[in-house]
């Protein structure tokens, strides 16, 4: 009976979630109710007031929020990824998968430019889908190659959602980018496999446009390069000046939402109804998440004022003394989490309550100390997390491409093609889970 409260807190969440009921009232809501069938003083109240402005409200690390979600959004509207996805199926439309690969890479700079996954799918699916399926593409491939390589954002830095890590987990923000470049690439580089392979062995399913020659590559290539430059140019600013050291991650948001700004006036893109649509869908974004982040301190500070994590310490201690173990344990929930739950849910619930454990946990001589621990264990829930939007029946992805698909793609269309890449998703999981260093090497080198 000692841990009945925080057990019927965890079950309550479970299926007012079930329920459909918006999460952020669910977590303010049962924060009321289990502080007064816990007795806690309503004192905590204050705690939980004090909590709120200190540590969200005032917190200038979630500054770089609406900054970077403004960057992201005005670059996007420039439509750097419309010319790129013209160029590269000029580059590379007379080969079998041709067109595939040029969507990967398109998404590899959309995740790099953008961060927003929602803008990414609809981009992709809108330009580049009829196209591979006019061309004859397997409906599968070309479905995942579009849901996968538009989903990268989440995890290719700069992401909002490592942000977001940074300041639950109290990581350095400019650590969690460069753990999580190479483990982003990587899963962008078995997209491309897939398609490679594909056209190997199966060639009939990617087939190359006819209608592209070998003359006109030499003038593609030279025009991709123009309109990767510039981007290409901010993107590193502010990556190598957050990393470094040389800017905090607000300053670094400010110099690109300012750089994206300058982007689209010298595209000509900039207009008053640009910049007001911009500014208003950066601000329902952050409140979105802000609003989570309020209610969330107060679900945490109320389950834990009730034995809520003396109950998890002691769940992880039933699971025995391997850490790789409960470690791995954590990663199936999260993956579990994420058919039903958006990734700033279950950041807001997962991390808060399991990383203290996890930093916690004795690996032995495997890390230099628990700071690398975090890092890893961030970047492992970033890998795992990108399939919450993948992962029917509630996958963000799956309804943003099926609001925009041609005629004759059905739902089981989607779902077949999306099965691939959630399987490739889970071997990053277990390679980064596997060999650290994946995700340690390039922050070791700062």
């Amino acid at each position: 009976m000692t841990y009945l409260l925080p057990s019927l807190m965890l079950l309550g969440l479970m299926l007012g979630i079930f329920s459909g009921y918006p999460v952020a009232f669910l977590l303010a809501g049962l924060s009321v109710i289990f502080m007064w069938l816990g007795d806690v003083p309503l004192l905590a109240f204050s705690l939980i007031v004090s909590r709120v402005f200190g540590a969200v409200l005032e917190n200038w690390i979630l500054a770089a929020i609406p900054l970077f979600i403004f960057m992201g959004i005005m670059l996007e509207k420039s439509k750097i990824a419309d010319n790129l996805l013209l160029e590269l199926e000029v580059l590379f439309g007379g080969k079998p998968g041709g067109l595939g690969l040029a969507v990967v890479l398109i998404g590899i700079v959309m995740a790099a430019s953008t961060g927003i996954v929602g803008a990414s799918i609809v981009l992709m699916g809108t330009l580049a889908l009829p196209l591979m399926l006019n061309q004859g593409y397997d409906k599968s491939l070309a479905i995942g190659t579009v849901l996968g390589s538009g989903t990268l954002g989440i995890l290719i830095p700069p992401s909002i959602m490592l942000v977001v890590f940074g300041d639950i987990m109290q990581v350095p923000i400019g650590s969690l980018f460069a753990a999580t470049l190479i483990p982003g690439l990587m899963l962008g580089a078995m997209y491309a496999l897939y398609v490679v392979f594909t056209a190997i062995f199966k060639p009939q399913k990617v087939p190359p446009n006819p209608r592209q020659t070998d003359g006109n590559r030499a003038a593609a290539l030279l025009r991709v390069l123009q309109n990767l430059v510039v981007p290409a140019l901010l993107m590193a600013s502010v990556l190598i000046s957050i990393v470094v050291g040389l800017a905090t991650p607000t300053e670094g948001a400010a110099i690109g939402a300012l750089g994206a700004t300058i982007l689209a006036a010298a595209k000509r893109q900039l207009s008053w109804g640009m910049l007001k649509d911009s500014v208003r869908v950066t601000t329902l974004m952050t409140a979105m998440i802000l609003i989570l982040a309020v209610c969330a301190t107060a679900f945490s500070l109320i389950f834990k004022r009730i034995g809520g994590q003396s109950m998890i310490e002691s769940a992880v201690g039933l699971v025995g003394s391997d850490p790789y173990m409960v470690v791995l344990i954590i990663m199936l929930l999260v993956f579990l989490l994420g058919f039903f739950l958006e990734w700033i849910e279950i950041s807001f619930l997962v991390l808060p309550l399991f990383a203290p454990v996890v930093a916690g946990l004795d690996f032995g001589d495997a890390f230099d100390n628990s700071g690398q621990v975090l890092i890893w264990f961030a970047v492992l829930v970033a890998v795992n997390l990108q399939t919450s939007f993948l992962t029917p029946p509630f996958g963000y992805a799956l309804f943003y491409l099926k609001g925009i698909v041609p005629p004759g793609v059905t739902t089981a269309d989607i779902y077949r093609g999306v099965t691939p890449i959630v399987v490739m998703q889970l071997v990053g999981v277990v390679l980064v889970f596997l060999f650290p260093a994946i995700a340690l090497w390039l922050p070791g080198k700062f």
